[in-house]
């Protein structure tokens, strides 16, 4: 793919689904869902048109969350400037340029937030691995400072009175919140018909590789805008798919997590038995590290006390969790597929000669 991409796309071959808590975290590369990510037709921009990521001047351009840590504590930049870049690279990439439509809102305090990240880091203070790091959620996430509208009209304006419990974690370990992503109006649960990406209040997001193809959904936005790096993570939601299909559609690692692992409260619910949230990010690290910064006991979601989960593990009830992250790199390793053999599933040819030319290939 070098050289046919749009301005900073990670190309991962590294993808994820979640078997049990931990691991393993490469299975939704070879997943997908083809039939929710057919063209969306038209002759329109392609990537191989005048972007690649050699050209590409983004200071910040797929960098890490282990890099931006390591760039912060040898004081190379500050949290303002790392946050102020992005949302720079929003509003050229995402407003303007090829104009993706993939951040419905940006937040109005996220510099103000910087500001306040980089004192604490002056006076020797860090509060974890995710500080100072920006964050894009799905709109249907509640923030007590932004609209959540699932897309819709019917929701525009309107703020709901706390955060998620999720973003009240993201905002204790020093993650900045840049902003909202769009979606698949009310994550593609109103009608039969709806179409991947679209929404009344956002418009269509728009597929970072090629601006005529679908992005899939519900997590459309933040499928696009983790790959265009607009953002160092962002998170999508899942009850079907929502994770892991824009994932594949846009080149990037999407993890969902089992159910309960995540909080759902104040997340805009489909099904309590199968919605949730979960990172989609550009490599299998950062997901793994923003995995474990969530997968905390929200007393609120019953899921997330089950006999099993890695935070009550340990501990004679939940009220003797000591709310602490779980650490998911420990399960990382190079050479995780070493010696192992990958399927290629020959069943779906001869709907299109062109697919079937680059599956050859």
């Amino acid at each position: 793919m070098k050289g046919t991409k749009l301005k900073g796309i990670k190309s991962s071959d590294d993808r994820s689904n979640v078997a049990f808590w931990a691991w393993p975290l490469l299975i939704a590369l070879f997943l997908g869902f083809g039939s929710a990510c057919e063209p969306t037709g038209g002759d329109g921009y392609s990537a191989k048109d005048g972007y690649s990521l050699e050209q590409d001047s983004f200071p910040y351009l797929e960098m890490t969350v282990d890099e931006l840590q390591k760039g912060y504590r040898e004081g190379r930049f500050t949290v303002a400037e790392v946050v102020q870049a992005y949302l720079d690279r929003i509003d050229a990439i995402d407003r303007e340029g090829p104009a993706l439509n993939s951040v419905r809102a940006v937040n109005a305090q996220a510099m103000a937030v910087a500001e306040e990240l980089d004192r604490e880091l002056a006076a020797g203070e860090s509060r974890g691995v995710l500080h100072g790091v920006p964050v894009l959620l799905k709109d249907n996430i509640n923030t007590a400072d932004m609209p959540t509208t699932a897309g819709s009209v019917f929701l525009e304006g309107s703020v709901p009175p706390a955060d998620a419990f999720l973003v009240e974690r993201l905002r204790e370990a020093g993650a900045v919140i840049l902003g909202k992503t769009n979606l698949s109006e009310w994550a593609n649960f109103h009608s039969s018909f709806s179409s991947s990406g679209w929404s009344s209040l956002g418009g269509q997001v728009k597929n970072p590789y090629d601006l005529s193809r679908n992005p899939c959904g519900s997590s459309s936005g933040s499928g696009a805008a983790a790959s265009a790096n607009l953002a160092m993570l962002t998170i999508g939601t899942e009850t079907n798919g929502s994770i892991v299909c824009p994932s594949n559609a846009n080149g990037i690692v999407g993890l969902k997590p089992t159910v309960g692992l995540w909080s759902r409260s104040g997340i805009i619910p489909i099904s309590y038995t199968t919605d949730s949230a979960g990172p989609m990010t550009r490599t299998v690290r950062d997901a793994a590290i923003l995995l474990g910064a969530l997968a905390v006991v929200d007393p609120a979601d019953g899921m997330t006390m089950a006999e099993g989960h890695p935070a009550v593990a340990g501990h004679s009830g939940v009220a003797g969790h000591s709310g602490a992250a779980v650490d998911y790199t420990q399960f990382l390793q190079e050479d995780g597929l070493a010696g192992k053999r990958l399927g290629f599933y020959t069943a779906p040819r001869g709907n299109h000669f062109r697919v079937d030319e680059r599956m050859e290939q």
